[in-house]
């Protein structure tokens, strides 16, 4: 089977880092991972104020103007007054994937207690599987190796490439 380009977008939502007084480490990490260990190619990648509208207008305009098959946002999860970032992304999927987050939430435990505060989400709208991470570099350095091994069978997924999931494992670990 072969797996297309995957199609990302990458959204930080981060007010400091929407006025330049500091910089996008998260999004610009997440940006390397994608291109050299996922091997997809990131088409669209914004910085914008924790602010709710700001985050749905570039997310609905990733997913549905861009058509991007998978967006990580990154920030903007917590319980700050000015983290909106879950509330955004609920409102614009059609779908929600709970596993992911319960999965990342679950391995970054181990690390820190203070990750059960997260309110970070995932969900599918239309094609594009979106999902939110923490926003720290650390934070997200650990989400992404959560996640690396099952994003392209996930967008396979949505996009009706794979049909049957015991058949797409087998035929992935067989031929290792």
């Amino acid at each position: 089977m072969t797996i297309p380009l995957i199609k990302v977008g990458i959204l930080t939502a981060s007010d400091r880092c929407s006025r330049a007084e500091k910089k996008d480490e998260s999004g610009l990490l997440l940006k390397s991972f994608i291109e050299e260990r996922l091997g997809a190619e990131v088409i669209a990648y914004r910085v914008v104020p924790d602010d709710k509208e700001a985050i749905r207008k570039v997310i609905v305009h990733m997913a549905d103007l861009f058509f991007c098959d998978l967006i990580l946002t990154t920030g903007g999860t917590g319980l700050g007054p000015r983290d909106v970032t879950p509330e955004a992304t609920k409102e614009l999927i059609e779908r929600e994937t709970p596993g992911i987050s319960e999965a990342i939430r679950q391995q970054s435990m181990k690390k820190t207690k203070f990750a059960m505060l997260s309110r970070a989400v995932a969900g599918v709208r239309g094609k594009t599987l979106i999902i939110n991470l923490p926003g720290s570099p650390s934070a997200v350095q650990e989400a992404f190796e959560v996640l690396e091994d099952v994003l392209a069978h996930a967008v396979a997924l949505i996009h009706g490439e794979i049909s049957d999931c015991q058949k797409a494992l087998h035929s992935l670990y067989s031929h290792s």
